[in-house]
């Protein structure tokens, strides 16, 4: 008895064991957690929208209807839907108006309750693509500054919120170092230039670069990879920071563009990606969750589902979620309540039949004479090498 009692009571220990933390499991909620690398991966963000913004230049619409900006029920749902694809936050277009900055005011509340990050892309250039003012320029990133960076939700490098400045190549570098001089202790001000040329033009007076390439078509650029390896050695030769750019497709025919690179059903995504990472940043830049009207989003779309969501999943290694209200019942059973009530069952039944082997070795030791001396073991070499051939050859089956 006491050669099998001792096995008995740790086999039947441990079949406790793993049905209660088994049923555990069986009643949590789906699991969230990334198995990414922990490079940044953020998200260009647009909050430019109204109900009216749809009914120009789209040939595609959010699953989620057609929404405005200001509405906190969709920036939910868009920070949570970013997450299940592996998504680090979101670079925010703004700059300093009064929607602009209500809604930031707003998505930056939402961030902090999800657990997400958020970043600024400042708008130099107007709709007609030229720069605004410099003194205006100035004004707002001193009003960021102000009224955001002592925000967490901000995301930091090196300790500081990361801002961009798009546009910075229509501007002097007496322009960019007037607005940035100000700025530069509370901020990270990263330009947007194109080129090693451009950015060392300005090297001086900002952080590193985030180079806004959504136009690129990486089947037919030879020069495409190279171009962000070289940019990216530039800005790392001054220690600063490289956001290396990555697009599912682009088309802005609707906007006055005549440049198209198609998605390839999400091949474009996986080759920008491949090859951002590939010139080592310090973070990527996704273009864009929204921008529908250049036709660069990822954000789950009527034409389109969630399918880029899916392929950016697959990249991050990061672990979806199935909601459970997209659970079909007819091809996905749930467990029933009387399955999910069993290891507690198990347990119950368990914890007797160990009792009773415990109190059944406890009464053999008992009845043991005073000073029996446990029986020699002879050792045996022949009958020793057979058993060790039998034990191997049952592992290598």
């Amino acid at each position: 008895m006491r050669r099998w009692a001792v096995p008995a009571l740790l086999t039947a220990l441990s079949l406790v064991v793993a049905l209660l933390t088994s049923g555990t499991s069986a009643r949590g909620a789906p699991s969230t957690t990334s198995r990414s690398s922990p490079l940044p991966l953020f998200a260009y963000y647009y909050q430019w929208f109204d109900v009216r913004s749809w009914n120009r230049a789209k040939i595609d619409y959010p699953a989620l209807g057609r929404y405005s900006s200001d509405d906190r029920q969709v920036m939910t749902r868009h920070i949570r839907e970013a997450k299940t694809a592996g998504v680090t936050g979101f670079i925010v277009s703004w700059k300093d108006t009064p929607t602009d900055t209500r809604r930031l005011h707003s998505l930056a509340d939402v961030a902090a309750r999800e657990h997400f990050s958020l970043a600024m892309i400042y708008q130099g250039l107007d709709f007609n693509r030229k720069p605004l003012p410099v003194v205006k320029v100035a004004a707002d990133f001193k009003m960021f500054a102000a009224q955001f960076a002592q925000d967490p939700v901000f995301y930091r490098m090196g300790g500081k919120p990361l801002t961009i400045w798009s546009g910075t190549w229509a501007y002097s570098h007496h322009d960019v170092a007037s607005v940035t001089g100000a700025v530069r202790p509370a901020l990270l001000v990263l330009s947007t230039e194109k080129s090693v040329a451009g950015y060392q033009r300005i090297s001086d007076v900002t952080d590193g670069d985030a180079y806004y390439w959504s136009s690129v078509n990486p089947t037919t650029n030879r020069t495409y990879a190279a171009k962000l390896r070289d940019m990216s050695s530039a800005v790392h030769a001054d220690g600063k920071y490289w956001i290396a750019p990555v697009a599912p497709g682009f088309d802005a025919r609707l906007v006055g563009g005549t440049k198209t690179v198609p998605r390839g059903d999400g091949a474009t995504l996986r080759t920008e990606y491949n090859t951002a990472m590939e010139s080592s940043p310090d973070a990527l830049g996704l273009i864009s969750w929204n921008e529908f009207s250049e036709n660069t989003y990822v954000e789950p779309s009527e034409r389109l589902g969630r399918r880029y969501l899916d392929v950016l999943a697959d990249l991050t290694n990061t672990s979806v979620p199935t909601p459970s209200t997209a659970v079909d019942s007819s091809d996905s059973p749930v467990a029933s309540a009387a399955v999910q009530r069993w290891p507690t069952v198990a347990a119950l039944i368990g914890l007797p039949v160990l009792l009773v082997l415990a109190v059944a070795v406890l009464a053999r030791r008992r009845r043991r004479a005073p000073g029996t001396r446990p029986a020699i073991v002879h050792h045996d070499p022949a009958s020793e090498h057979r058993h060790r051939l039998a034990r191997n050859a049952g592992h290598r089956s």
